[in-house]
C-alpha cells in the first residue's frame, strides 16, 4: 500500500508542476519603455551656394526611431559650423511635414559672405515635440568667403552656327558657367524608338567657359537646334581648394536672356562645280555633265542648277523640286556652243543659297 500511495504522490506533484509551467505561458511580459518619437536623422542633405545665397535641400523622414509613423509636422532645427568652430550655430528654424521635401535658404551674414575661401557645413536636426532629436543630419559644405563678382552685359545673338554669348570681359581669371534652359521641347514621339534615333535634348544644360584671356567675354554654343526657344544664364566660377579637395565657389546668376533660334540663314555655296562636255562616237546628242562638292549641312534639301548662253538670262535648268545629287546631266545643249552654270543650294526651309563660282564649257562641233 505503502508503494501505491507514492506513485500517486509523484504523479500528482508532476500534474502540478506541469500545469504551472502552461499557466505561466500567458502572462505578460517586462513592461516597454515609452517612444520618444525621435525622429530618423537626415541622410541626404545636399547644399548650394550661389552668389551670398545658400539652399539647403533634404528629405524629411517617414518614421521615427522605434519605426513607428510619424504624423503631422516635425520641428527642423538648421545650423552651420565655420572650420575650425566647435559649436554649430543656428541658421534658422521651421516647421516641415514628415515625409516631404526640405528646402531652407538663407543670406550669408557678412562674416560669411566676405574674407578668403573656406568651409562652411551645415546640418539639420529632426526634433520631436520635447525638443529632443536623435542626432543632426550628415553635413553639406559649402565655400564662405568673397564671391566672385557678377557677369554684367549678358546678351545673345543667333547665327547659322549657333548662339553666341557676350558679356563684360571683366575678372578674366574666373571661368563662366553658361546655364541653359530649354524652353519649348519637341513632341515625343509616339512610335517606339529605334536605337539609332538622337537622343532628346536636355532640358536644362550647363556650359562651361574656362578662364582664358585671349577670349574673354564671348562664347559660341553650337550644340542649339534650330525652331526651339532657350533661356540662358551666366555666373563667374572660382575654383578654391579646401580640406585638400577643390570646390567651386559660385557668383550669383546674370540677368537671363532668351533666345528664339528660328533658321533664317541659307546654307553655303556650293563649291567646286566643274562641267565637262561630252560627245557621243555614234553620232548621238552632245551633253554636258555637272558635278560639284556635296553640302554637309543637316537641313540640306538639295540644288538648284541655273544656265546661260553668251550674256544672256539665266534660266533654270533643273526639275522644281531640289535635285538631290551633287552631279547633273545637262542633255539639252548643242554642239559649238558655249554654257555657262551655276549651282545654288536649298535648305528644308526654303533658303536658298548664294550661287556657286561659274564653271563655262564649249560643246565641240562633231
Amino acid at each position: 500500500m505503502a508503494m501505491i500511495t507514492v506513485r500517486r504522490s509523484a504523479g500528482f506533484v508532476s500534474l502540478l508542476a506541469s500545469g504551472l509551467v502552461l499557466s505561466g505561458c500567458g502572462m505578460p511580459g517586462a513592461p516597454l519603455p515609452p517612444s520618444l518619437h525621435l525622429p530618423d536623422p537626415v541622410t541626404d542633405l545636399t547644399a548650394i551656394r550661389t552668389g551670398d545665397q545658400v539652399q539647403l535641400n533634404w528629405t524629411m523622414s517617414k518614421k521615427d526611431t522605434d519605426k513607428l509613423l510619424l504624423a503631422g509636422s516635425v520641428p527642423v532645427r538648421v545650423c552651420r559650423k565655420e572650420d575650425g568652430a566647435t559649436v554649430c550655430a543656428q541658421a534658422g528654424e521651421l516647421n516641415l511635414p514628415a515625409g516631404g521635401e526640405g528646402v531652407f535658404t538663407e543670406t550669408l551674414p557678412q562674416q560669411f559672405a566676405a574674407g578668403s575661401p573656406r568651409g562652411l557645413t551645415y546640418f539639420v536636426e529632426l526634433r520631436n515635440r520635447n525638443g529632443r532629436s536623435a542626432g543632426p543630419s550628415n553635413g553639406a559644405m559649402v565655400i564662405a568667403g568673397q564671391a566672385p563678382g557678377s557677369v554684367d552685359g549678358f546678351a545673345a545673338d543667333v547665327r547659322k552656327d549657333g548662339v553666341v554669348l557676350r558679356w563684360s570681359a571683366g575678372m578674366p581669371e574666373t571661368a563662366v558657367r553658361l546655364h541653359r534652359r530649354l524652353l519649348r521641347a519637341a513632341p515625343a514621339a509616339k512610335t517606339k524608338p529605334s536605337p539609332l534615333a538622337t537622343a532628346p535634348e536636355p532640358i536644362e544644360q550647363n556650359l562651361l567657359v574656362e578662364a582664358n584671356p585671349q577670349n574673354a567675354g564671348r562664347a559660341l554654343d553650337q550644340s542649339i537646334h534650330f525652331g526651339q526657344s532657350y533661356e540662358y544664364e551666366a555666373q563667374r566660377v572660382t575654383r578654391v581648394k579646401v580640406d585638400g579637395a577643390v570646390m567651386e565657389l559660385d557668383g550669383a546668376f546674370s540677368q537671363s536672356v532668351r533666345v528664339d533660334a528660328v533658321d533664317v540663314f541659307p546654307p553655303a555655296a556650293p563649291a567646286g562645280l566643274a562641267a565637262v562636255a561630252l560627245t557621243s562616237e555614234n553620232g548621238g546628242p552632245p551633253s554636258i555633265d555637272l558635278n560639284w562638292q556635296p553640302d554637309t549641312e543637316a537641313d540640306l534639301a538639295g540644288y538648284i542648277i541655273y544656265r546661260r548662253e553668251g550674256t544672256g538670262d539665266w534660266q533654270r535648268i533643273s526639275p522644281a523640286q531640289p535635285f538631290v545629287e551633287p552631279a547633273f546631266h545637262d542633255a539639252q545643249v548643242e554642239a559649238g556652243h558655249t554654257y555657262t552654270y551655276a549651282v545654288s543650294a536649298v535648305d528644308q526651309s526654303g533658303h536658298e543659297s548664294l550661287r556657286s563660282a561659274h564653271a563655262d564649257e564649249t560643246v565641240p562641233n562633231p
